[in-house]
């Protein structure tokens, strides 16, 4: 995770500066622009040092060393719920969420209680008995 952890870190400075530069010019009157720069700045270093904590929790991969072979990285990669429907349930809600910011705020509670259900449906999903949603 080495490519990917510098990737984004060296991104955080450029983003910064990206909207420094970008203040000045619109003489900070516009507070959206030079903010949502730097937003996406905090979000870049956030991913950035997730992808650097994992990947000196995890060690090296095959795609990070030079001498790495494809074959290395073959095999069971995690685990993911074939048949789940919650995933859908979440985006559904998640989606609703932001059409109510959008159209009118009553909407944006619908969407939270969906979303509170579709996650507990989601975590606690193998959690009695195989697929007894």
């Amino acid at each position: 995770m080495r490519v990917e952890t510098k990737l984004f870190l060296f991104m955080v400075p450029f983003f910064i500066v990206v909207g420094t530069v970008y203040g000045f010019m619109v003489h900070w009157q516009e507070p959206v622009g030079f903010l949502g720069i730097w937003l996406v700045a905090a979000l870049a270093a956030m991913i950035g040092l997730y992808l650097w904590y994992t990947g000196r929790r995890v060690g090296f991969r095959p795609e990070d060393r030079t001498d790495g072979e494809i074959h290395e990285g073959a095999g069971e990669q995690g685990f993911f719920s074939p048949w789940s429907w919650w995933p859908v349930t979440l985006a559904l809600a998640c989606a609703a969420a932001m059409l109510g910011m959008a159209v009118g705020w009553w909407i944006v509670f619908i969407g939270v209680f969906l979303a509170v259900i579709g996650l507990v449906g989601w975590v606690f999903e193998y959690s009695r008995g195989d697929h007894a949603h």
